[in-house]
C-alpha cells in the first residue's frame, strides 16, 4: 500500500486502488438478513477504512460529490468523521421479523438508524460506521390545508392544528443495495448486474466487477422519505387501520404546482386521507420516493413534454407513453420492485387504503406479501386539465380505475394545451 502522505489540506497525495484486496486484509464480514445486527455485521465504505470496507461506494448518494468538492476547496478535512451525539430516533422502529428475512429488504440497511446502538463498540474501536437513516418529527405546511381546506378535516390539536399545520414523524433513507438480493429481485444474476451497472455508470465503480467479495453496494442515487401521521406503533397494530401514499417525486407539480400532471393533487389528498385516518385513531404513511420523471430525470421529461405538445395532433392520451419512449427508449424505470423494502423494513403486513391507482406499485406490494385492501383514486375534481392526458392514458394501460376506460378514438380526442397556449 502506497505511503498516506498528505498536503496542506489533508489530502491523500498517493491514489491507493482499491480493486483488488491489498495487504492481506479482508472485508468486515457481512451475514445480510441474520436475527441480530452483531451477527449481520456494520455497514463499513472506504473512506477511512483501511482496506476493510465491505461496501462499494460512499454514503450520502450524489451528494457525495458535493463532499469532495469540498475537500477539494479545502473547507472539508476528508478525515472528519460525524459526532453522532443526540442524533438518535425520535422513536422506535424495528426490529421487526422482516430484517431478518434476506429477501425481504435489499435495498436498504435495517439497522442503518442504529448505529450507534448496534455498534457502539465497534465506532469506539474507531471503525468508522454511519447511519444511513434518521428518524425525526416535523410539522407540515401545506397551503391546501393552511388556506383553502376543502378536504373537510377539522383540527384536533395533537395531528391537524389550528394553523393547518400537521404534525408528523419522518425518516430520510438512504438506498444500501445487497447485490445478490437485488439480482434476485429482478431475476437476474449477480454477475450480470454488477457488469451491467458497471458498464451503465460509465465505469464508475471497478469494484463491481473486481471485489466479488463486496456484496454491498452505495449507489449515488437518491433514497426515500417517509411521513408518518399519527402514532408511528399503529403501523405494525392491526387494531388500527392503515392508509398509505407511496409517491414518486416530480418537483414540477409537488413543489411549483405545474399542472401537465397530477402529482401534487394526489400527494396532497394522500395525505389528507392520511390525517383523516390518523384522527380516527388509525395511521397514516406517505412514501416520498426520489425518482423524477419516472427515474428518467427532469431533462429527459421535459424533453417529453415539448415532443407531446408538438406532435402532429397535438398532446394527445393515446400518445401519451409513446412520446417518452421515443425520447427515453422506455416508458418508465422506476421499477418499483424494490419500493417495498421501505414497508417490510417499518415492519408492515397489511394496507387497509391505499391511496394510488398505479397497477405497478399494487403489483410490487403484493408480490412481497403484503396485503392490500381499498385502492383509493384521485378524485375527478382534483385532476386539472392539462392532466386529463395522463389520466386517461395512464388508466388505459391498467391503472386502477372505478370509472370508465376510454376507447382508443376517445384517447386520439383527449388532449392537451397547446405550446402556444401558455
Amino acid at each position: 500500500m502506497a505511503t498516506e502522505a498528505s498536503d496542506k489540506h489533508n489530502r491523500r497525495r498517493h491514489i491507493v486502488l482499491n480493486s483488488h484486496p491489498s495487504g492481506g486484509q479482508s472485508p468486515i464480514p457481512i451475514n445480510w438478513g441474520a436475527d441480530n445486527p452483531g451477527s449481520r455485521g456494520p455497514i463499513v465504505t472506504n473512506l477511512t477504512a483501511e482496506g476493510r470496507h465491505n461496501a462499494i461506494g460512499t454514503h450520502s448518494g450524489s451528494y457525495s460529490i458535493y463532499r469532495a468538492l469540498a475537500v477539494a476547496a479545502g473547507a472539508l478535512d476528508p478525515s472528519h468523521r460525524p459526532d453522532l451525539t443526540n442524533t438518535a430516533p425520535v422513536t422506535s422502529i424495528g426490529p421487526h421479523r422482516q430484517w431478518s428475512e434476506p429477501h425481504r429488504i435489499v435495498s436498504l440497511d435495517p439497522y442503518g438508524h442504529l448505529v450507534t446502538e448496534c455498534f457502539e463498540t465497534e465506532l469506539r474501536n474507531g471503525l468508522d460506521i454511519r447511519p444511513s437513516i434518521a428518524v425525526t418529527r416535523a410539522r407540515l405546511s401545506l397551503p391546501e390545508l393552511m388556506h383553502a381546506n376543502t378536504s373537510g378535516l377539522t383540527p384536533d390539536g395533537a395531528i391537524l392544528l389550528e394553523s393547518g399545520e400537521i404534525n408528523v414523524t419522518k425518516v430520510a433513507l438512504e438506498p444500501v443495495w445487497h447485490l445478490p438480493g437485488v439480482a434476485a429481485r429482478f431475476d437476474l444474476e449477480e454477475h450480470d448486474l454488477r457488469r451491467i451497472l458497471y458498464e451503465q455508470t460509465g465505469g464508475m465503480f471497478s469494484d463491481l466487477v473486481t471485489r466479488n467479495d463486496l456484496k454491498v453496494f452505495l449507489p449515488p442515487i437518491g433514497g426515500a422519505t417517509v411521513y408518518i401521521f399519527g402514532n408511528p406503533e399503529y403501523l405494525v397494530d392491526e387494531r388500527h387501520r392503515l392508509t398509505c401514499r407511496v409517491h414518486d417525486e416530480c418537483n414540477g407539480s409537488d413543489v411549483f404546482g405545474s399542472d401537465i400532471c397530477t402529482c401534487r393533487p394526489y400527494l396532497v389528498h394522500g395525505i389528507e386521507e392520511c390525517v383523516r385516518e390518523a384522527q380516527k385513531d388509525g395511521v397514516g404513511l406517505v412514501v416520498y420516493n426520489r425518482k423524477e420523471g419516472r427515474a428518467l430525470g427532469e431533462v429527459t421529461k421535459f424533453l417529453v413534454y415539448n415532443a407531446r405538445k408538438r406532435q402532429i395532433g397535438g398532446d394527445r392520451a393515446d400518445a401519451y407513453f409513446e412520446r417518452t419512449e421515443c425520447v427515453a427508449g422506455v416508458q418508465d424505470v422506476r421499477f418499483q420492485e424494490l419500493m417495498p423494502d421501505v414497508l417490510n423494513w417499518l415492519g408492515i403486513t397489511r394496507i387497509d387504503r391505499f391511496v394510488s391507482m398505479s397497477n405497478m406499485k399494487y403489483d410490487a406490494l403484493v408480490a412481497q406479501g403484503i396485503q392490500v385492501g381499498e385502492r383509493v383514486s384521485l378524485p375527478d375534481a382534483l385532476i386539472p386539465d392539462d392532466a386529463q392526458v395522463e389520466m386517461e392514458a395512464k388508466k388505459a394501460a391498467g391503472y386502477f380505475t372505478s370509472g370508465d376506460v376510454l376507447s382508443e378514438d376517445d384517447l386520439a380526442k383527449t388532449r392537451g394545451r397547446q405550446l402556444e397556449s401558455y
